[in-house]
């Protein structure tokens, strides 16, 4: 057992130090040729792993923190394997800690400018681990000339303009000696110091063997220095063959073995199993489903292997329950080869699916804490066992933060290997539903974009085309969301294809709708409605009213933006007609109020006021206060127009006494106010002209309801009835009542919006 874990301190390397704060200070290339510096300072430390690179970084930015108000913040640009990490995921790192939320589904381009964005008017310290190329280091070089780059390679970076790396060796004896004594304590190291110049030498001043020679002393509290001495040296004479001055790596590796070999059964097969954890970060519920053993017995056995320099404590907010811990980078290689030796294929294998399974469970945890008490998902939470629940959602949203890229590490990782598919995807679910549950649609939506092409990829991989169709449901609703709606449409006519082909009805009706939201974005209004006619007739058939009665809403939307009148009537009158049968009083309401503007629309003044006065006394009897005032602002503007101020100030003053009693219709209200005065300015423009109907003639009434035949090809327009012309009107602009006191298009839109695109809600066949 390790008498205590020992804090991290920093020792020697001044002459380093004081070399990098003058390169800081001393005049670019640049400016010695009169031209301003294109881009920031970038300062390079090159050395082997284990040299005390990284930890040197980190010494400086602290050192220079106080002169850079933007902060300091990391990114590591390879992973445990030393594989070079994408730049799209460093980028992202490096926005979430600038707190600027990345677009989902942004390209690698585009996040980076995204950063050169965020840091243009920032004075930051950015550090850059472990760089494998120039080209990684070049893409992450801020713009700003007030920004300090300080990357971490092994070697020099050929083709960085202006930069001098700054080598490092073995720590100069002193430092060594100090570096021990961290781990080993004082009082040993004073009662033999020419014993621990020995140990210093043999393990050549290289930083990581050092501490490894430490932490071995620290874990045999009887021993003393010269018989860390002797057993180094059998270490090395039992595999190298030679004698002399051991180098950096060939010391690192015998420090290696002599505390590796020295270690209990139980604690060396979790140390050796520690290299499937995703990024090299581990904590006690992952390591003990590593390892098969109690989550405090894996607790106790981390900080062990922490005192004794094999792992390193990852610093955390001070909660209870969330410390994580590294492998060092040197170490990965030399763990590694202890794993593939001495661990078989199907022992590998059964470990990481025990760890998948522990995070799947977590995540459903860190999710039902979120529920309201009594719920049936709050209620199985109380049957886990005591160490997978959390106390608060706080403490959930804590670990969630905190194990994040863990989790999405492990999920990529799980999908690639192509073994363990259905803990991936189930995995995938659980973190899917564990980040909206906490964070919201919207602020975990780049994550959300990840996750759903990573079981894409498993849906292709397998033949899932179920799951093919939900996947690609999701990532064209992120799509659409993030402003590219032509993504988005590939998305959903692959999705309608996959779920053609399963002939479920339910992800067909979305797609359906989905296609005609991607086309009403692009504001292709005979498209559009015709795959809402489509997604219609199918409901129909069915006999669902609710999603009947969204779809005429949406359709009546489409044919409002068109100018087209007659069908826009027709189609909300219609949906209200379905929500008075739902008995949805709001919706009912809703739809009527939009009956009335089309009517003001088509120059009926009259029968818009009739109209609108039948929503206020539906808007009534919904209880929804806030849905009142939008109606009640929306025909005070209606009287107002038809030249009844007096009335209209009545129909206002009872809106606002409405306002007063909830917070969002005060909003509603002062909403309102501020596109009335924005519309006073545009009175001399009426908009375009009508497409069906004009206040000179009556608003034409069609027969029958619009013809859907087959979907148009890509190069053509729908030729139904319900088509509108081929150079349709750009989107009428919205009155007083449209745009702020108004009843919103759709039902689950907020009072006070008109119609608009956005994807189809999602029914439980397109969800994960």
């Amino acid at each position: 057992m390790t008498e205590q874990a020992a804090p991290h301190r920093f020792v020697g390397r001044t002459r380093e130090l004081d070399s990098l704060r003058a390169d800081i200070a001393r005049a670019g290339l640049d400016t010695l040729a009169g031209r301003p510096a294109p881009r920031g300072r970038v300062l390079l430390i090159a050395g082997r792993p284990g040299s005390g690179r990284s930890a040197l970084a980190a010494e400086l930015a602290r050192g220079v923190a106080g002169d850079y108000p933007g902060g300091v913040h990391t990114a590591r640009l390879s992973g445990p394997g030393g594989v070079a990490v994408p730049l799209e995921r460093a980028v992202r790192d490096l926005l979430d800690a600038l707190g600027v939320p990345p677009v989902a589904g942004a390209g690698p381009d585009h996040l980076a400018a995204e950063l050169r964005a965020a840091l243009a008017e920032r004075s930051t310290v950015l550090v850059l681990d472990d760089v494998t190329a120039p080209e990684q280091l070049l893409a992450l070089v801020p713009e700003s000339r007030d920004c300090l780059v300080v990357a971490v390679a092994e070697g020099p970076l050929k083709g960085v303009p202006d930069v001098r790396p700054c080598t490092l060796g073995g720590l100069e004896p002193t430092a060594a000696l100090a570096l021990i004594a961290t781990y080993a304590g004082e009082t040993r190291i004073a009662c033999d110091p020419e014993a621990t110049h020995v140990l210093a030498e043999e393990c050549a001043g290289h930083p990581a063997a050092l501490v490894l020679a430490g932490g071995w002393l620290a874990g045999h509290p009887q021993a003393c220095v010269a018989d860390a001495v002797r057993e180094l040296r059998r270490k090395g004479d039992s595999t190298e063959g030679s004698a002399g001055r051991p180098s950096g790596p060939k010391a690192l590796a015998r420090a290696f073995r002599l505390v590796y070999e020295s270690l209990p059964p139980s604690v060396a097969q979790l140390l050796r199993l520690l290299p499937l954890a995703p990024v090299g970060v581990v904590d006690a519920h992952s390591a003990s489903a590593l390892a098969g053993c109690t989550v405090a017995a894996a607790r106790t056995t981390l900080a062990d292997c922490a005192g004794q320099g094999l792992l390193r404590e990852v610093p955390e907010p001070d909660r209870a329950n969330l410390t994580q811990y590294e492998v060092p980078g040197c170490l990965q290689p030399l763990l590694r080869g202890v794993l593939e030796a001495g661990v078989g294929r199907e022992e590998m294998l059964f470990a990481r699916a025990r760890m998948l399974e522990r995070y799947v469970r977590l995540l459903q945890s860190c999710r039902a804490v979120t529920e309201p008490p009594g719920s049936a998902v709050h209620t199985r939470l109380g049957g886990l066992p005591r160490a997978l629940r959390f106390p608060s959602p706080e403490a959930a949203a804590a670990w969630l933060g905190s194990r994040l890229p863990s989790l999405l590490a492990a999920a990529r990782i799980a999908v690639a290997d192509g073994e363990l598919d259905t803990l991936a995807r189930r995995l995938v679910a659980a973190l899917s539903r564990a980040l909206a549950a906490h964070r919201g649609e919207a602020e975990a939506a780049p994550e959300q974009y990840r996750l759903h092409e990573l079981v894409l990829g498993v849906a292709e991989r397998r033949g899932l085309v179920w799951e093919k169709a939900a996947a690609l449901l999701n990532l064209g609703d992120l799509d659409l969301r993030a402003e590219r709606p032509h993504e988005a449409l590939g998305r959903y006519r692959g999705a309608l294809a996959a779920a053609r082909e399963v002939r479920d009805p339910q992800p067909v009706g979305r797609a359906l709708e989905s296609v005609g939201a991607a086309y009403q974005e692009l504001r292709d209004w005979g498209r559009a409605a015709d795959w809402f006619g489509r997604a219609l007739a199918l409901r129909q058939t069915r006999g669902e009213l609710a999603d009947e009665a969204r779809l005429r809403a949406r359709l009546g939307a489409v044919h409002t933006y068109a100018g087209a009148w007659g069908w826009a009537l027709r189609e909300w009158r219609a949906a209200a007609a379905a929500h008075r049968r739902l008995g949805d009083v709001g919706g009912h309401a809703r739809a009527l109020g939009e009956v009335a503007r089309v009517q003001q629309y088509a120059g009926y003044p009259r029968e818009a006021i009739r109209t609108c006065t039948r929503a206020v006394d539906v808007a009534r009897l919904s209880g929804d206060t806030a849905l009142r005032t939008a109606v009640q602002l929306r025909l005070a503007d209606l009287v107002d127009g038809a030249g009844d101020p007096e009335a209209a100030e009545l129909h206002r003053a009872a809106a606002g006494r409405l306002a007063e009693q909830v917070p969002e219709a005060a909003e509603v209200r002062a909403a309102a106010v501020a596109v009335a005065e924005a519309e006073a300015e545009r009175a001399d423009d009426p908009g375009p002209a009508p497409v069906a109907g004009s206040a000179a003639e009556p608003v034409p009434e069609p027969a029958a309801g619009p013809q859907h035949g087959d979907a148009p090809g890509d190069g053509e327009r729908g030729t139904g009835s319900a088509a509108v012309p081929e150079d349709p009107a750009e989107p009428v602009p919205q009155p007083v009542e449209a745009a702020a006191g108004t009843v919103p298009a759709e039902g689950s839109e907020p009072a006070g919006e008109g119609p608009k695109a956005g994807p189809a809600p999602r029914p439980a066949a397109a969800d994960l």
